[in-house]
């Protein structure tokens, strides 16, 4: 019936967290909902302060139609940003690897230092290896 996606960038993920930076997002995109939603499934076993009713469900893409349709939502809406960062930053191999710590990724940020997209938190392994 309605769908909205919301992101935020790394500096905003290092200075929140990523657990807290995923449910502000989730909260923000229910506000943002062009028909106000009565009751949330939340993917996981976190759902603290929505402005709502809502239930974490555990493995929720596997149970849930919904939470699964907006489990595909979400990763085409990455798929598609990850694209475009690739363009700008192709040594990392975003579009493969969707900016998750593959061996190829850790590779290539020991090779050519991090880009101003990454987290510093995901980073922080090229320090301990100096």
């Amino acid at each position: 019936i309605a769908v909205n996606t919301v992101s935020y960038d790394n500096k905003k993920i290092d200075e929140m967290n990523i657990l807290e930076a995923t449910l502000l997002a989730m909260r923000r995109a229910i506000a943002g909902l062009d028909i106000p939603a009565d009751f949330a499934l939340i993917d996981g076993n976190v759902c603290r302060d929505f402005p709502l009713d809502a239930q974490c469900v555990i493995h929720g893409d596997a149970i849930s139609p919904s939470i699964a349709a907006a489990s595909i939502l979400a990763k085409v809406t990455r798929d598609r940003m990850c694209l475009d960062l690739d363009r700008e930053y192709p040594v990392y191999g975003i579009a493969k690897n969707k900016g998750y710590g593959s061996k190829a990724h850790m590779d290539a940020l020991r090779e050519h230092g991090p880009a101003p997209i990454h987290r510093t938190k995901f980073i922080r392994f090229l320090d301990e290896e100096k």
